[in-house]
Protein backbone atom coordinates (compact mmCIF):
# COMPACT_ATOMS: atom_id res chain seq x y z
CA UNK A 1 0.00 0.00 0.00
CA UNK A 2 1.42 3.69 -1.05
CA UNK A 3 2.14 5.53 1.68
CA UNK A 4 0.46 9.22 0.60
CA UNK A 5 0.14 12.91 2.14
CA UNK A 6 -1.99 14.42 2.80
CA UNK A 7 -2.88 16.69 0.02
CA UNK A 8 -1.75 16.45 -3.94
CA UNK A 9 2.13 14.99 -4.01
CA UNK A 10 5.15 16.94 -5.10
CA UNK A 11 7.42 14.20 -4.99
CA UNK A 12 6.40 10.13 -6.09
CA UNK A 13 8.25 7.01 -4.91
CA UNK A 14 6.32 3.85 -6.58
CA UNK A 15 7.76 0.94 -5.85
CA UNK A 16 11.67 1.76 -5.62
CA UNK A 17 14.48 -0.86 -5.52
CA UNK A 18 18.35 -0.17 -4.46
CA UNK A 19 21.46 -2.88 -3.70
CA UNK A 20 24.87 -1.88 -3.49
CA UNK A 21 27.23 -4.82 -4.38
CA UNK A 22 26.50 -8.24 -5.44
CA UNK A 23 26.17 -11.72 -4.28
CA UNK A 24 26.42 -12.51 -0.74
CA UNK A 25 27.67 -8.90 0.43
CA UNK A 26 25.15 -7.39 -1.19
CA UNK A 27 23.26 -4.91 0.46
CA UNK A 28 19.55 -4.11 0.01
CA UNK A 29 19.25 -0.16 0.82
CA UNK A 30 15.71 0.09 -0.34
CA UNK A 31 13.30 -2.41 -0.82
CA UNK A 32 9.94 -1.42 -2.98
CA UNK A 33 9.46 1.97 -1.89
CA UNK A 34 6.02 3.69 -1.88
CA UNK A 35 5.75 7.08 -0.86
CA UNK A 36 4.27 10.25 -1.94
CA UNK A 37 5.32 13.75 -0.01
CA UNK A 38 2.67 16.65 0.16
CA UNK A 39 3.52 19.62 -1.58
CA UNK A 40 3.64 22.10 0.47
CA UNK A 41 4.70 19.60 3.25
CA UNK A 42 7.58 18.85 6.18
CA UNK A 43 7.80 15.41 6.15
CA UNK A 44 10.85 13.80 8.89
CA UNK A 45 12.81 10.16 7.78
CA UNK A 46 13.96 8.61 10.40
CA UNK A 47 15.31 5.04 11.33
CA UNK A 48 17.39 3.07 12.89
CA UNK A 49 21.34 3.19 11.64
CA UNK A 50 21.56 1.38 8.10
CA UNK A 51 18.18 1.96 7.57
CA UNK A 52 18.05 3.04 4.30
CA UNK A 53 17.08 6.66 5.33
CA UNK A 54 20.32 8.38 3.02
CA UNK A 55 19.74 6.23 0.15
CA UNK A 56 15.87 7.21 0.00
CA UNK A 57 16.86 10.88 0.37
CA UNK A 58 19.42 10.75 -2.47
CA UNK A 59 17.45 8.96 -4.78
CA UNK A 60 14.40 11.21 -4.10
CA UNK A 61 17.47 14.16 -5.24
CA UNK A 62 18.34 12.68 -8.45
CA UNK A 63 21.71 11.50 -6.68
CA UNK A 64 21.23 8.17 -6.74
CA UNK A 65 19.48 5.91 -9.57
CA UNK A 66 17.24 3.15 -8.26
CA UNK A 67 17.81 -0.12 -9.62
CA UNK A 68 14.18 -0.24 -10.73
CA UNK A 69 11.04 1.65 -9.83
CA UNK A 70 10.22 5.15 -10.76
CA UNK A 71 11.04 8.30 -8.82
CA UNK A 72 8.59 11.25 -10.03
CA UNK A 73 8.99 14.96 -9.42
CA UNK A 74 7.03 17.65 -9.47
CA UNK A 75 5.43 15.30 -12.97
CA UNK A 76 9.02 14.89 -14.49
CA UNK A 77 10.26 11.45 -14.30
CA UNK A 78 13.66 11.30 -12.97
CA UNK A 79 14.27 7.36 -14.20
CA UNK A 80 14.71 7.88 -17.91
CA UNK A 81 16.51 11.49 -17.31
CA UNK A 82 20.38 11.67 -18.37
CA UNK A 83 23.09 13.00 -16.15
CA UNK A 84 23.12 16.18 -17.58
CA UNK A 85 19.38 16.59 -17.52
CA UNK A 86 19.46 15.37 -13.50
CA UNK A 87 22.36 18.09 -12.93
CA UNK A 88 19.69 20.53 -14.71
CA UNK A 89 16.79 19.46 -12.67
CA UNK A 90 18.91 19.68 -9.51
CA UNK A 91 20.41 22.99 -9.80
CA UNK A 92 16.72 24.19 -10.75
CA UNK A 93 14.39 22.52 -8.82
CA UNK A 94 16.20 21.60 -5.47
CA UNK A 95 18.03 22.52 -2.71
CA UNK A 96 20.40 21.07 -0.45
CA UNK A 97 21.24 21.28 3.47
CA UNK A 98 23.32 19.25 4.70
CA UNK A 99 24.88 19.42 8.58
CA UNK A 100 28.00 20.71 6.74
CA UNK A 101 27.42 23.75 6.21
CA UNK A 102 29.35 23.75 2.74
CA UNK A 103 29.79 27.83 2.95
CA UNK A 104 33.03 29.10 0.77
CA UNK A 105 35.42 30.68 3.43
CA UNK A 106 36.57 33.68 1.36
CA UNK A 107 32.69 33.96 -0.07
CA UNK A 108 30.68 36.87 2.06
CA UNK A 109 27.26 35.76 2.92
CA UNK A 110 25.60 37.37 0.25
CA UNK A 111 28.34 35.87 -2.10
CA UNK A 112 28.04 32.27 -0.50
CA UNK A 113 23.53 32.68 -1.77
CA UNK A 114 24.45 33.88 -4.96
CA UNK A 115 26.79 31.32 -5.93
CA UNK A 116 24.37 28.18 -7.81
CA UNK A 117 22.77 31.32 -10.01
CA UNK A 118 26.69 31.96 -10.78
CA UNK A 119 27.32 28.20 -11.71
CA UNK A 120 23.85 27.49 -13.45
CA UNK A 121 25.65 30.61 -16.04
CA UNK A 122 23.22 33.89 -14.62
CA UNK A 123 24.31 36.52 -12.59
CA UNK A 124 22.91 37.07 -9.32
CA UNK A 125 19.88 39.93 -8.88
CA UNK A 126 21.86 41.70 -5.64
CA UNK A 127 18.07 42.60 -4.46
CA UNK A 128 16.98 38.76 -4.54
CA UNK A 129 19.71 37.43 -2.13
CA UNK A 130 19.62 40.19 0.12
CA UNK A 131 15.90 39.10 0.09
CA UNK A 132 17.00 35.38 0.33
CA UNK A 133 19.04 36.58 3.67
CA UNK A 134 16.07 38.20 5.28
CA UNK A 135 14.12 35.46 4.90
CA UNK A 136 16.41 33.75 7.12
CA UNK A 137 16.80 36.50 9.32
CA UNK A 138 20.04 37.84 8.54
CA UNK A 139 19.53 40.79 6.63
CA UNK A 140 22.01 42.59 8.12
CA UNK A 141 25.02 39.84 7.67
CA UNK A 142 24.85 40.17 3.93
CA UNK A 143 28.87 41.60 4.09
CA UNK A 144 30.36 38.61 6.87
CA UNK A 145 32.56 35.40 5.66
CA UNK A 146 31.44 32.34 7.55
CA UNK A 147 34.12 32.94 10.07
CA UNK A 148 32.58 36.06 11.00
CA UNK A 149 29.19 33.97 11.67
CA UNK A 150 27.95 31.16 14.77
CA UNK A 151 27.33 27.70 13.45
CA UNK A 152 23.38 28.15 13.04
CA UNK A 153 23.74 31.52 11.18
CA UNK A 154 25.79 29.89 8.67
CA UNK A 155 23.46 26.60 8.42
CA UNK A 156 21.06 30.27 7.90
CA UNK A 157 23.27 30.93 4.59
CA UNK A 158 23.39 27.25 3.56
CA UNK A 159 19.07 27.00 3.79
CA UNK A 160 18.98 30.41 2.09
CA UNK A 161 21.64 29.35 -0.48
CA UNK A 162 19.40 26.21 -0.99
CA UNK A 163 16.06 28.94 -1.32
CA UNK A 164 17.70 31.14 -3.89
CA UNK A 165 16.29 29.03 -7.29
CA UNK A 166 12.99 29.03 -5.32
CA UNK A 167 13.32 25.02 -5.41
CA UNK A 168 10.31 22.72 -6.02
CA UNK A 169 11.80 20.68 -3.12
CA UNK A 170 14.11 21.53 -0.25
CA UNK A 171 16.01 18.65 0.93
CA UNK A 172 18.21 18.60 4.67
CA UNK A 173 20.20 16.02 5.44
CA UNK A 174 21.03 16.22 9.54
CA UNK A 175 20.71 20.07 9.32
CA UNK A 176 21.00 20.37 13.06
CA UNK A 177 23.39 17.71 13.41
CA UNK A 178 26.61 20.47 13.82
CA UNK A 179 24.55 23.20 16.04
CA UNK A 180 23.97 23.61 19.89
CA UNK A 181 20.45 23.17 21.28
CA UNK A 182 19.37 26.61 21.29
CA UNK A 183 21.57 26.99 17.42
CA UNK A 184 18.98 24.03 16.45
CA UNK A 185 15.66 25.19 17.30
CA UNK A 186 16.10 28.81 15.60
CA UNK A 187 17.29 26.68 12.50
CA UNK A 188 14.22 24.30 12.63
CA UNK A 189 11.82 27.16 13.46
CA UNK A 190 13.26 28.30 10.50
CA UNK A 191 12.52 25.55 8.55
CA UNK A 192 8.99 25.03 9.83
CA UNK A 193 7.99 28.86 9.04
CA UNK A 194 9.41 28.50 5.72
CA UNK A 195 6.79 25.44 5.42
CA UNK A 196 4.09 27.29 6.80
CA UNK A 197 4.63 31.02 5.22
CA UNK A 198 6.10 30.19 1.68
CA UNK A 199 4.34 26.71 1.03
CA UNK A 200 7.94 25.41 0.82
CA UNK A 201 7.54 21.31 0.46
CA UNK A 202 10.77 19.44 2.15
CA UNK A 203 12.05 16.76 3.37
CA UNK A 204 14.89 16.46 6.35
CA UNK A 205 16.09 13.20 7.65
CA UNK A 206 17.32 13.16 11.07
CA UNK A 207 18.43 10.90 14.22
CA UNK A 208 16.92 13.91 16.78
CA UNK A 209 13.29 13.20 17.80
CA UNK A 210 12.72 17.03 18.82
CA UNK A 211 13.87 17.87 15.17
CA UNK A 212 10.84 15.32 13.73
CA UNK A 213 8.20 16.83 16.47
CA UNK A 214 8.83 20.20 13.86
CA UNK A 215 7.36 18.31 10.92
CA UNK A 216 3.60 17.16 9.37
CA UNK A 217 4.63 13.75 9.76
CA UNK A 218 7.35 10.74 9.86
CA UNK A 219 8.03 8.55 8.06
CA UNK A 220 10.36 5.71 9.88
CA UNK A 221 12.55 3.01 7.91
CA UNK A 222 14.06 -0.27 9.23
CA UNK A 223 15.90 -2.49 6.71
CA UNK A 224 15.11 -0.76 3.75
CA UNK A 225 11.13 -0.59 3.61
CA UNK A 226 8.61 2.27 5.49
CA UNK A 227 7.29 0.71 8.50
CA UNK A 228 5.50 3.17 9.88
CA UNK A 229 3.97 6.76 9.27
CA UNK A 230 3.47 8.91 12.01
CA UNK A 231 1.25 12.20 11.12
CA UNK A 232 1.54 15.74 13.43
CA UNK A 233 4.24 14.15 15.58
CA UNK A 234 5.53 14.71 19.37
CA UNK A 235 8.87 14.18 20.33
CA UNK A 236 7.46 11.69 22.35
CA UNK A 237 5.53 9.55 20.11
CA UNK A 238 8.74 9.92 17.83
CA UNK A 239 11.18 8.68 20.56
CA UNK A 240 8.77 5.86 21.69
CA UNK A 241 8.64 4.42 18.36
CA UNK A 242 12.43 4.80 17.58
CA UNK A 243 12.60 2.97 20.79
CA UNK A 244 10.71 0.31 19.54
CA UNK A 245 12.91 0.10 16.14
CA UNK A 246 15.60 0.01 17.68
CA UNK A 247 14.55 -2.70 20.48
CA UNK A 248 13.37 -4.69 17.37
CA UNK A 249 16.62 -4.45 14.88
Amino acid sequence: MKITGESGAVLRLDDVHRTYGTGPEAVRALRGVDVEFARGGFTAVMGPSGSGKSTLLQCCAGLDRPDSGRVTLDGTDLSGMGETELTVLRRERIGFVFQAFNLVGSLTAEQNVGLPLRLAGRRPDPAQVRRALAQVGLGERTGHLPSQLSGGQQQRVAIARALITRPRMLFADEPTGALDSASSRDVLALLRDLVDREGQSTVMVTHDPVAAGYADRVLFLADGRIVDDLPRPTAQQVAERMTALETAA
